[in-house]
């Protein structure tokens, strides 16, 4: 996908934008230089430098632990994801060392994908009590686990960091600025995109300590964030950068690659593989447990009915679905919605559910603080856990999925798939 958004001709670079092709001088710049950050960082630094070979002065890219290749003109560096580390922390500051080097006649391609809000962590100090790594990692994971969507997450974070929210578009400045992002936010709202460094920040301060409020986390989040959002809300702390900030006024951004484009993608090769299919779009959100009674619901229809689609039929839908956690076991939201589907089958007719098999999956290969993409429901998996007696509700009711799916081999291991477009679910009935 990067390979295909830029184009050398001679000295000039093309840019394929959404709205037509974009063009740089290359002879107006002394450097170009690559920074990046994200699960897809390796991938999207490898096209960038097929695409420009020796142009590339230097450049360094921020990647998960485990998502390294290797790249001969750009640095690749790891760091933690979900919850950021002192190796987060570096990754930040060395990107900003570089960014605050770029001056007007440097090009800087900028490699964005999701993960990058944790593999990109700088806590912001500008307020009466500096925040602490330790202060954005109890924050993160008090709104992984509030139930909060992404959108909502990002806002907060883009407040708490000194590189998110377009604040490493401000570092940059007067650099020409060429963002090319990896969308893993349902919408692929910019500013969401691992939150938005080269992005304006639509959210304020008052919006972000909303969220805290809403899902009522305020009273367990560190004293030093808590104390920051006031501060902002009475504007004692200088706000994100907002859309007309001259900070933007070289910078480009582009989204290259979807949810969308994955969904489609997968809807084209079912077709091949003759299936009747059916697209439900890339929005899909809400508590996983409850989507996956919808797509059963669907299910059943179908093989019942041959309604909405006739068999053999094929549904896909994206999208990024959250789980209100109230257990204390081991999956993700993927997990999650497998195992409630596999519920909702225990409950159905026996004849129309052996026609049906579900996958709930993340496109990046890590489903939540596991090993696996995802997991599969069917009737068989179902007759598994009833031999190895174990209980689908129960082991829901405990948000304990992959153990149900480990023991009863209804995992996806894909690997790192160092790429990252939210998550797919494929519905089959034969």
């Amino acid at each position: 996908m990067v390979r295909d958004a830029l184009r050398l001709d001679g000295d000039t670079l093309v840019v394929q934008m959404v709205d037509g092709p974009r063009s740089w001088n290359l002879a107006s710049f002394d450097r170009i230089l690559v920074l990046g950050f994200g699960k897809a960082g390796a991938r999207m630094a490898l096209g960038a430098q097929d695409a420009l070979g020796d142009r590339i002065t230097g450049g360094l890219v921020a990647v998960k632990k485990g998502h390294a290749e290797p790249c001969e003109r750009i640095e690749i560096i790891e760091a933690a994801h979900p919850i950021p580390d002192a190796t987060s922390v570096t990754a930040a500051c060395r990107i900003l060392e570089l960014a605050r080097e770029a001056d007007e006649r440097t090009l800087v391609l900028v490699l964005v994908s999701g993960g990058g809000s944790a593999i990109l962590c700088a806590p912001r100090n500008d307020g009466e009590r500096p925040l602490t790594l330790s202060d954005k990692a109890a924050v993160t994971c008090e709104l992984l686990a509030s139930g909060a969507e992404i959108h909502e997450i990002n806002a907060v974070r883009r407040h708490l960091s000194a590189v998110k929210g377009g604040a490493l578009a401000a570092a940059l400045a007067p650099a020409a600025v060429v963002s090319l992002i990896l969308s893993d936010v349902v919408g692929d709202e910019l500013s969401s995109i691992a939150s938005g460094p080269t992005v304006p920040d639509p959210s304020t301060w008052a919006d972000a300590l909303a969220i805290v409020r809403r899902f009522g986390i305020l009273d367990r989040i560190p004293p030093n964030v808590s104390a920051l959002l006031v501060d902002g809300v009475a504007g004692r702390v200088q706000d994100t950068p907002k859309p007309g900030d001259p900070a933007f006024s070289r910078v480009a951004n582009l989204v290259i690659g979807s949810n969308r484009l994955a969904a489609l993608t997968a809807v084209s090769k079912a077709r091949e593989l003759g299936y009747e299919t059916l697209y439900l779009g890339s929005r899909v959100t809400g508590e996983a447990r409850e989507i996956a009674r919808f797509y059963l619901g669907m299910a059943l229809d179908c093989a019942a009915n041959n309604s909405p689609m006739r068999v053999p039929a094929c549904l896909v839908a994206g999208g990024e679905t959250t789980v209100t956690i109230k257990g204390d076991g081991l999956g993700g939201r993927n997990q999650e919605m497998a195992l409630a589907f596999l519920v909702g089958l225990s409950e159905s007719n026996v004849e129309l559910a052996k026609r049906i098999t579900f996958l709930s999956a993340g496109t990046d290969g890590n489903d939540g603080p596991t090993d696996a993409a995802g997991a599969f429901a069917d009737l068989g998996l179902l007759e598994a856990a009833r031999r190895a007696d174990l209980s689908p509700r129960g082991y829901l009711a405990r948000n304990d999925s992959y153990r149900l799916f480990d023991a009863t081999s209804g995992l996806l291991r894909t690997g790192p798939t160092n790429t990252n477009v939210c998550d797919l679910q494929i519905l089959l009935v034969v």
